[in-house]
């Protein structure tokens, strides 16, 4: 395999390198894979991050300028200094945790229990990362030659090159390689690689539509934490910086998840972008068990599990959080809603994704819930999504929009007004069962929603199929179903200039053309095959 490392094969090197680590599998599981490749990927980050602020150390000290040429062990004192290392936000990696110690023993017999010692030791020495790693290497499930080969193949890469460079489509090599990894490992698992990934598509459109610059970001059902991820990158390429240069600090990442292998991975994917959040995990969940409960955020960003029958709501009965009703028994949408709300504050914003039968179910109450949401004008916009987006289900979904205040700084007043945005027929089929958005489409939503809101330049015009604003009065005309191909219609056909009777009498007469010609060829049809069986 061509060395994975090299920049100019960027296009696809994440692909090579995952067609290689996935020749290594055998018959293992890809959700028990997951955590073999994913736990050595990361432990190759935090060891070529700690080696590279090292050597830069090193370097320094070595300086005829340091105070310390000359002593080696001054030089070696400083270079073991864990101060040194916290002070660049870099992980302490002790000597059993090192790569170069791995793959010195790379091809020993035991070197699933040198990893295993190896994930215990950098436990040990860095609190935020207590329980994070699946420490089974050992197992005899798993072959010593599957690790070897996975070592060897992972030593080719530097995953801390380009991460100081101004070019962005060059930064990153790890986080890269990290959501590639996801991605594949979500399409090999479906159902249910869904319960821990969202495809980066559709947060994109997320967060491209609320646009978290600073505050308090919250997802209480956090999955691996690509809402953050793509929060990060949002302000990286929106932010006006120095090149390579970027600014996280101004938002605080806030996040719960009930599945304790996925928290894992979220803490796992979190570090490896460089995001420090604080990410509680308990077997109860968010409904039963809040992790943040006090928590009042700026943005609520989240993908729920759809239609969750199984969410402990027989014991939620009086629940304060469900101000605007008691959500169903055997349906969690309506219970979602009203959490995410009730950890906004009073100017917060929340994006969060939902099946579509929230739009129009009245069963259960859910009708007089959704009732109440558009009389309280707190429900901004609605995204019809199109199909076969998720890895999980084929089915198409929406995205709401709620706004605790409609009007602030930098936002023209729009109270009684809900946007509808119809994207249901955008995209492209990126292989036989999964869409994709173009970036032009992606811009396209965002930009109606922002220019509707008043926050870009422009005029907001209703455009017949794709989008349309609506007031609380025509939604309650419609009963209040939040369908958007309700409010905006069919696309407008374009009017060619012919009067209808003439058009409807042209086409009349070129049928009736086309049905005489039909008869004569199948007459034509019917000689010829005649004539044949004569002669026969």
């Amino acid at each position: 395999m061509a060395n994975p490392n090299k920049k100019s094969g960027a296009l696809g090197f994440e692909a090579t390198l995952w067609s290689a680590a996935e020749k290594l599998k055998g018959n293992m599981d890809a959700g028990e894979y997951k955590h073999v490749v994913l736990g050595l990927i990361f432990l190759k980050f935090v060891s070529d991050a700690f080696q590279h602020r090292r050597d830069a150390l090193q370097a320094e000290l070595q300086s005829p300028d340091s105070g310390l040429a000359g002593n080696p062990d001054a030089i070696e004192r400083t270079l073991e200094d864990r101060d040194e290392y916290a002070g660049e936000n870099i992980f302490w990696v002790p000597v059993e945790s090192r790569w170069s110690t791995l793959q010195a023993n790379a091809t020993q017999p035991t070197i699933g229990k040198i990893i295993d010692e190896a994930l215990y030791q950098l436990e040990q020495e860095n609190p935020s990362l207590k329980g994070v790693f699946t420490k089974n290497y050992a197992r005899p499930a798993l072959e010593a030659r599957t690790l070897t080969e996975l070592i060897n193949l992972f030593s080719d890469i530097d995953f801390m090159e380009g991460r100081h460079e101004s070019n962005e489509s060059e930064q990153d090599v790890v986080g890269r390689v990290y959501e590639y990894c996801l991605k594949s490992f979500a399409t090999a698992e479906g159902k249910r690689g869904g319960q821990f990934y969202t495809p980066p598509v559709v947060v994109r459109v997320l967060v491209e539509m609320l646009e978290p610059y600073e505050g308090r970001v919250f997802d209480p059902c956090c999955g691996s934490g690509g809402m953050f991820v793509q929060s990060r990158k949002f302000i990286r390429e929106h932010q006006p910086a120095q090149p390579g240069l970027f600014n996280t600090k101004g938002i605080s990442v806030y996040g719960q998840e009930s599945n304790e292998t996925t928290w894992r991975l979220c803490k796992m994917n979190l570090a490896v972008h460089g995001i420090d959040g604080d990410i509680g995990w308990n077997p109860e969940g968010s409904f039963l068990r809040d992790a943040h409960p006090d928590l009042r955020a700026d943005f609520v960003i989240a993908n729920p599990p759809f239609n969750d029958s199984d969410w402990g709501g027989q014991l939620l009965r009086d629940d304060p959080r469900w101000k605007y009703g008691a959500p169903p028994i055997g349906n969690a949408n309506y219970a979602w809603i009203q959490h995410f709300l009730y950890h906004l504050n009073d100017h917060g914003f929340a994006g969060f994704v939902m099946a579509n039968g929230s739009l129009s179910s009245q069963q259960s109450g859910e009708g007089d819930i959704r009732r109440r949401l558009v009389e309280e004008d707190l429900v901004d916009c609605i995204v019809s999504m199109p199909g076969q987006l998720f890895y999980s289900t084929g089915i198409p979904v929406s995205l709401w929009f709620l706004a605790k205040k409609k009007s602030g700084k930098g936002t023209r007043a729009r109270k009684g007004e809900t946007l509808f945005i119809n994207a249901s027929k955008l995209g492209f089929l990126e292989d036989r069962t999964h869409r994709m958005l173009t970036d032009e489409e992606v811009a396209r939503i965002a930009d109606t929603y922002h220019v509707w809101r008043g926050t870009k330049a422009g005029d907001y015009v209703d455009v017949p199929g794709f989008c349309k604003s609506s007031t609380t009065e025509e939604i309650a005309k419609s009963d209040f179903v939040l369908t958007p191909g309700r409010y905006c219609g069919s696309e407008a056909v374009e009017d060619d200039g012919e009067p209808f009777a003439e058009k409807f009498g042209r086409l009349r007469a070129q049928l009736a053309e086309q049905f005489e010609e039909s008869a004569r060829l199948q007459a034509e049809i019917e000689r010829n095959l005649a004539a044949l069986g004569g002669s026969n």
